[in-house]
């Protein structure tokens, strides 16, 4: 995916090691919930909570993890989340092997790998902000945007592939394989880090987990950004499970054909994040920002219209493709002015504290939805979630942000 834009060995790396793992979690989507149905024999109320109930725990876990992570060498942290990952999904398969694999283990290590992955995210943030100069940071974030988005395309139909022929353990322990080698990866960055700042007080203080929540809520920019992000990845993420209910079910799609309507538009993303910089260089952030995060907001609304047959499939994959490319366009964009807007300081905290709010409000609003669905019907949810979200660029900035008020050296490196 070069664009002819160098970026160094240490950023190398880092991307080969995120790629990894983001393979790895796209071989094995979905395969908690199967492990719990095919092989645990458990009900919907067991893998509704298995979704619901692990993310928000794990988010939790993860609020005391900031600020801990702040003081605290970014690298050595990134290896140690992807080794407690590595450790934790191989006990999946280990224990079934062994004969003694519960819903109570699943729920657990879903619990643990959620907290980890929040700390992960949060931890390389701030270590990317150390590892390039400022002018390099959009670069980097459209480059890990279009990894996301190309192993989205690839990494379902080949997990898919793999379930059908040794089982949804067996994607599993990929998974854990893929955190292993991303540690790997991530060693083999070498270097010396830069220091973080001293810790002002010996033990963890109870403002220190609301500071990166007042960091974005005082920043004019962040604030509406961080309000817009929370409400439309959760509306987003209820109108899919609302959408598997309708297509798996009422409109009678096979399960690859409704992979294939999520997979394929992936592209659409990928091409977004390859456009995100040269736009930005010719329209500015700020315009590219509203532009995106309205455009995305258009599409889903389109879903409640889908039928059965090729012309329903044929709606998902134009629907999630608009969806998707805006996407692709806005998060890498997001993604920097949130790095740019956000002094080395805070940079883990504020990154922890958007993770477990977008979370927090996923998994609420889903569970919402789960609700109105029941009683009103999955179509009419998703329709009124599709308007809902026709709202949502109201929470996008007004005006173009002023300089930050956090001026950053050139170069974080030491």
């Amino acid at each position: 995916m070069g664009d002819g834009h160098r970026l160094g060995r240490e950023f190398g790396w880092l991307w080969a090691a995120y790629g990894t793992s983001a393979l790895g979690t796209w071989l094995a989507f979905g395969a908690f919930p199967l492990i719990a149905v095919q092989v645990l024999h458990s009900g919907p109320a067991e893998v509704a909570a298995l979704s619901a109930v692990g993310a928000a725990v794990g988010a939790a876990v993860a609020v005391p993890l900031g600020p801990w992570v702040e003081f605290r060498h970014k690298r050595p942290v990134l290896i140690g989340a992807d080794l407690l990952r590595f450790a934790a999904l191989a006990t999946i398969p280990a224990a079934y092997v062994l004969g003694v694999l519960t819903f109570a283990q699943l729920l657990l290590v879903s619990v643990v790998a959620a907290a980890a992955d929040i700390t992960f995210r949060a931890a390389s943030g701030a270590y990317l902000k150390t590892l390039l100069p400022a002018g390099d940071l959009l670069v980097a974030n459209a480059r890990l945007e279009s990894t996301a988005w190309t192993t989205t395309i690839v990494g379902p139909p080949l997990g898919g592939a793999a379930i059908g022929l040794f089982g949804p353990v067996a994607t599993v322990l990929a998974d854990a394989v893929s955190y292993l080698l991303s540690a790997l990866g991530i060693r083999a960055i070498g270097g010396r880090e830069s220091s973080p700042e001293p810790r002002p007080a010996a033990r963890l203080r109870a403002a220190d987990l609301l500071d990166g929540w007042r960091h974005i809520l005082a920043d004019a920019t962040l604030r509406p950004l961080f309000l817009n992000t929370a409400l439309f990845n959760g509306l987003v993420m209820a109108i899919d499970a609302l959408l598997a209910v309708l297509m798996l079910g009422e409109l009678g799609f096979a399960p690859w054909q409704y992979g294939l309507a999520f997979a394929a538009p992936a592209i659409g993303g990928l091409v977004g994040a390859r456009l995100a910089r040269p736009l930005v260089a010719r329209y500015g952030q700020h315009r590219v920002l509203v532009a995106a995060g309205a455009g995305r907001a258009l599409w889903p609304v389109g879903l409640a219209f889908v039928g059965p047959g090729t012309g329903g499939l044929l709606l998902v994959m134009g629907v999630e493709l608009g969806l998707i490319f805006c996407c692709g366009v806005f998060n890498p964009v997001q993604a920097t002015c949130r790095l740019e807007r956000t002094p080395s300081g805070v940079v883990t905290r504020t990154l922890s504290a958007w993770t477990v709010t977008t979370r927090a409000s996923t998994a609420l609003l889903t569970a919402v939805w789960g609700v109105l669905g029941g009683l009103l019907g999955p179509r009419t949810a998703i329709a009124l979630a599709g308007v809902v979200l026709l709202a949502t660029p109201l929470l996008l900035p007004r005006r173009a942000a002023a300089p930050s008020p956090h001026p950053e050296p050139a170069s974080g490196r030491a």
